[in-house]
């Protein structure tokens, strides 16, 4: 095995396993129809991911902590509840919250993201406030995107107002969470041009993904 290979391979892995929380939750309710059940898979998808992101890093990277954490608190109050309420609303308390610490850190000249992905990547100061107020925007989308796909009286509308019959609020936030994932692959990439310009060292960026799971 060359060192290229030994050298990507973990940030493959790294990926499966930043994404694996959300996949298991997605195909656990589809299989199911049933958002409790769903949290059960996340809950445990999620310990898993933190486990195995410790033993490959032998630390708990920061963004991975932080998205991990906020589905095990939100996870474990939909289960103990019984209301799938706190699931979907992680969603906009962790992203509201990011949202507000990275744009109110910008009049400040002040950059927590360098905090959070300083080791993956290494930019310029420009670049890392670019970067803070891009993302910080970003966050702040998710989360006013996933107050409307969570409330079955919006979708509702939406569908109605689309001819599209009657939905599944949960099945409708649910997909909602895919195509974000997708957003959110698409939204890291179209960074990657301003990472490269901007980089301090001779190396590849890292992935840059501002949700790495549910």
């Amino acid at each position: 095995m060359t060192e290229a290979t030994q050298s990507k391979r973990p940030q493959w892995i790294r990926q499966a396993v930043d994404f694996g929380a959300l996949v298991a939750f997605m195909a656990a309710y589809f299989i199911t129809r049933d958002m409790i059940k769903a949290t059960w898979v996340l809950v445990i998808a999620s310990m898993i991911a933190l486990a195995v992101g410790f033993v490959l890093e032998r630390r708990l990277a920061p963004m991975p902590l932080i998205t991990g954490g906020f589905a095990l608190v939100f996870g474990v109050l939909t289960i103990v509840t019984d209301d799938d309420l706190f699931v979907k609303l992680k969603l906009t308390v962790q992203n509201g919250l990011l949202a507000a610490v990275l744009l109110g850190s910008l009049p400040l000249k002040k950059y927590p993201f360098k905090a959070l992905l300083g080791s993956a990547i290494k930019v310029t100061d420009e670049a890392w406030r670019k970067l803070t107020f891009r993302y910080g925007l970003y966050f702040l989308a998710v989360a006013i995107a996933n107050e409307v796909f969570r409330s079955p009286t919006a979708v509702t509308a939406i569908w109605s107002a689309l001819n599209l019959g009657t939905p599944d609020p949960n099945g409708v936030w649910t997909a909602f969470r895919g195509v974000l994932w997708i957003a959110a692959s698409i939204f890291g990439l179209s960074q990657v041009p301003l990472i490269l310009k901007n980089m301090t060292k001779d190396e590849e960026p890292g992935p840059v993904s501002p949700d790495t799971g549910l």
